[in-house]
């Protein structure tokens, strides 16, 4: 800690941990001289906490006896909004502190909130995956989001009504794998009643949800990030497309990730499918790649090629 401030704070943290700590072990403990421990310690009265001077030898600072900091008060969604942001933020590398730095500031949030919901937010954080920075404000109903946490994270089975894309409502039961944080959504994962099948579901589609009676085991080495993935890839769309590329697995995947295109090994190349809603984007991803490559289907798709192609030419001359 370089900031004044955040040896201020660091000061209450001390304290708030019981007993009289004297002036030359706290000045010891925040890397500072005795005269700024008294000054940190006026600072702390100045903001109305009851810091008590103690005199005589083994004297120093103490809390007032039964002084606890208030509860922080915030609703589900306010504190979901606090650690996610935090937790993501650290895990997609925008926040530049220290890993202890994020970690000390989420078990802070967490040790004053109530503690059922804390309870609720370490299900969250346990299970949660973060595939991508998320493009826009990750949406779902707090409660929808804790509840199925909980049930993933205690194996417990979990009732749903799912309004799916096409309107159709359902009421199913999903023993829940995993929940996973992808592009601005949240998805559950497991395996749902209804179909018999192991099935993706998007949170903000989920109407309700209740835990169960019962617990189950998941398939081992289940992955819930490759799995909502994958089912993102092969999820219908307008366009259903195949192109046979001379290059790695890992070359492709740079440019189409699992949840843009399935690969499979053919030959000497690899055969990706895409499913998309238009094709437009798909031409400068294949010029980028420079890698040989055959279009299978659909024909539209070699027009496109073909078009960029002419410009590029044309552009180069």
């Amino acid at each position: 800690m370089t900031r004044p401030i955040a040896r201020v704070l660091a000061l209450l943290e001390i304290l708030q941990s019981g007993g009289t700590r004297t002036v030359a072990e706290l000045a010891e403990r925040l890397d500072v001289d005795e005269r700024t421990v008294r000054r940190y310690a006026e600072h702390l009265v100045d903001l109305d906490i009851p810091v008590r001077s103690v005199r005589g030898r083994y004297g120093g600072y103490r809390l007032a006896p039964g002084y606890r900091m208030p509860p922080l008060m915030l609703t589900d969604e306010e504190a979901l909004a606090v650690l996610l942001g935090l937790v993501a933020g650290r895990r997609a590398g925008l926040i530049t502190t220290s890993v202890a730095a994020v970690e000390s500031a989420v078990a802070k949030v967490r040790r004053v909130l109530p503690e059922a919901l804390g309870r609720r937010l370490a299900a969250l954080l346990e299970t949660a995956d973060f595939t991508a920075p998320a493009r826009n404000a990750l949406s779902a109903e707090a409660e929808v989001l804790l509840t199925v946490a909980e049930a993933a994270r205690d194996r417990r089975p979990v009732g749903l009504a799912y309004l799916a894309g096409h309107g159709g409502a359902s009421e199913r039961v999903v023993h829940p794998y995993g929940v996973v944080a992808h592009s601005g959504r949240w998805y559950l994962t497991g395996f749902d009643s209804a179909s018999g099948e192991v099935r993706t579901f998007r949170v903000d589609r989920i109407q309700s949800a209740e835990t169960r009676a019962g617990t189950f085991e998941a398939p081992d080495g289940f992955d819930p990030a490759e799995r909502v993935l994958t089912a993102l890839a092969e999820t219908p769309y307008r366009h259903d497309v195949s192109v046979r590329i001379q290059a790695t697995h890992e070359e492709i995947r740079a440019l189409f990730p699992p949840s843009v295109a399935t690969l499979e090994t053919d030959g000497d190349r690899v055969r990706a499918r895409i499913r998309a809603q238009r094709l437009d984007w798909i031409p400068p991803l294949l010029a980028a790649l420079d890698r040989p490559f055959d279009i299978e289907r659909p024909a539209e798709l070699r027009g496109l090629v073909g078009a960029l192609a002419a410009r590029l030419a044309e552009r180069a001359r």
